[in-house]
Parts: C-alpha cells; structure tokens; sequence
C-alpha cells in the first residue's frame, strides 16, 4: 500500500465534500444565523446536541462558539431525560446534529425540547429526514461517501458538520460585530491572550532604550548606539526629532560586504526609508502580523502625532512570550 498516496485520497474526498457542501448553502444558512444572532441579542444561548460522533463534533463547535462570545452550552440527550432538560430556556436555539436525521436518542428527546419556546436547527446528511422536518431550519452536510474505504467510519460526514459549525460561529462573529478587544475578554490566558490584551507601549524599547541618531550621524555611531541599547536597530531622525529612516545589522551586513570602509559614511546613505511603523496605542498582536507580514525583525513605533517612540524587536516578543 501507498501510503502517501492513500492519505492524500482521505484528504481530496473530504475537500470535494466540503466543496460541494458550500455550493449548497442556501438562504437555510442565513435564517440559521439569524436565529442565533436573535438569540444572543435578547440574553439566550446556543443548545448543542449530538450522539456519538456528532456529540464529539458539537462539543467543538460549542467550544468555538463560546470562544467568539457566543454563550452555548452541550446538553448531553442521556443526561437531559434525567433533570438536565433544566439547561434549557424559552429564547434558547438548539443546535440538533445527527448524520441520519434518524437517530434514535435525538428522536426521543425533540419532544421534551419542543416544549420549551426554541429554535431548532438542524445539521444532518439527510434533508428528507425526521430530524429534518421536526426542525424550523436545515443545513444540509451530506457527502457523496464516507473517506473510510469501507464507507462506514464517518469521517467526511463528521468533517462536514465540523465545518458546517465553523461556518456558522464565523459569520454570526462578523454579524455581531465581534472584534479583536472582545475576543482577547474570552482568551486572557497563554501567548494568545498576552499578545491581544497588551498593548505596543506596554512592550515597546523606549526611552535610554530605544536607539537612536540624527541622520548626519555615521554608521559608526549607529552601530555605537545599537551596541549600548543591545538592539538590532537604530532608528535615524531628523533635527526635529521626526523619522528619517531605520538602519539595523541587516543593512550593515549588506552594506559591509560591498564597502569594509563603511564606519565613517553617513548612515542615512545606507539607511531604509520609509520604514514600516505601528501606532503606540495599537494591540501588540497588530504589531506581531505587521512583522510576519512584511517579513521583518524590527517594528518602529509612532505616537499619535507620528513621532518615533519605540521600537520592537521580534527578541522582544519571544522574551516577553508575546509569541
């Protein structure tokens, strides 16, 4: 066996599902979101219920969703025949996932649900199916076939409904409005949470720490004032304390090799204009994707007059675990 060539077959047959999923969507998809965003706006929460692979797939999307600020809750259906129907309130959206439409535990508990005052949203493989029809919304997350080469292990069925959640806590994030500030609320903890509750000037080199020379100054000097303040970067300004530019090892290292002489040169000949920057009072995880993106080790901070302030290394964010 090919082992290589096997997986790659797993993987290409659950993307043709997904794709052909997304082809699907339909206004359902829409009314689904707007129930939910009904129902977080007048203080209700999100209902998950699943049986066995669905189960394990609903608690991930009840994960996801109260990681977005969405509050949902799993209501196990073995327990909810026994007392845990008391998670449930008038206002309440459940989330009802089962890949038959047919299965016999989420059967025997719609009624007791339906009851209460909720919407029911359905995603199953079958559109047709009890589970369907007893639904006020169905997302349809069919597959042509199961990736498992006996067709029975869900794996391209489970992968679908896993995404069909996704799909759903992600655009109910963006109707709602949700940003970064409020996401950092549910994250507090690890380099995640640091790097979007910290702002650039809790983390920026200022001050005796932050490197700086006029731009008549010489490469010299710079590689002087790099060396005290023990950074990578020295940021050029000019008489009236704007920013010229930025010059770091790199530049010196490009620079040396084409000129061993260089030391006595005027560093804004060897300097990058137009340095790429990020305001003082930005989240430092904006700082963290303008370094990925741009591909660089040193970010210059502005304040809001846009004068030079700061500066972040990319040493610093492993330091301070921002990363």
């Amino acid at each position: 066996m090919d082992h290589l060539a096997r997986a790659r077959t797993v993987i290409e047959m659950e993307t043709e599902g997904l794709r052909r999923m997304a082809e699907r969507l339909d206004e359902g998809f829409v009314e689904a979101v707007r129930i939910l965003h009904r129902t977080l706006d007048q203080r209700g929460k999100i209902i998950v219920v699943g049986i066995g692979k669905s189960g394990n797939i609903g608690h991930k999307i009840a994960a996801t969703l109260n990681s977005t600020g969405a509050t949902a809750v799993v209501l196990n259906s073995q327990d909810a025949l026994h007392g845990d129907l008391g998670l449930l309130s008038d206002g309440d959206a459940v989330l009802a996932m089962s890949y038959s439409g047919e299965t016999r535990e989420m059967l025997d508990l719609l009624p007791f649900i339906k009851r209460f005052e909720v919407s029911v949203i359905a995603l199953t493989g079958q559109p047709d199916s009890t589970l369907a029809r007893l639904s006020q919304v169905t997302l349809d997350t069919s597959v042509a076939r199961e990736a498992c080469p006996l067709n029975l292990a869900p794996t391209s069925s489970s992968t679908a409904m896993l995404v069909m959640g996704d799909a759903l806590a992600m655009v109910l994030l963006e109707a709602r409005g949700f940003t970064e500030e409020d996401f950092a609320r549910y994250h507090p903890g690890g380099s995640l949470g640091r790097a979007l509750l910290t702002r650039v000037s809790d983390i920026m080199r200022a001050d005796a720490a932050l490197p700086t020379v006029l731009e008549d100054a010489t490469v010299m000097a710079a590689l002087r004032a790099m060396t005290r303040a023990r950074a990578g970067a020295c940021l050029v300004l000019t008489a009236s304390g704007e920013l010229a530019g930025i010059f770091t090892h790199g530049d010196f290292a490009r620079s040396f090799q084409q000129d061993p002489l260089l030391g006595d040169q005027p560093v804004a000949t060897r300097m990058t204009r137009n340095p790429i920057t990020v305001q003082a009072e930005a989240l430092a995880v904006e700082a963290i994707k303008s370094i990925g993106m741009n591909r660089i080790d040193d970010i210059i901070v502005l304040n809001a007059e846009g004068l030079p302030v700061g500066l972040i290394d990319t040493q610093d964010l492993a330091r301070l675990k921002i990363v």
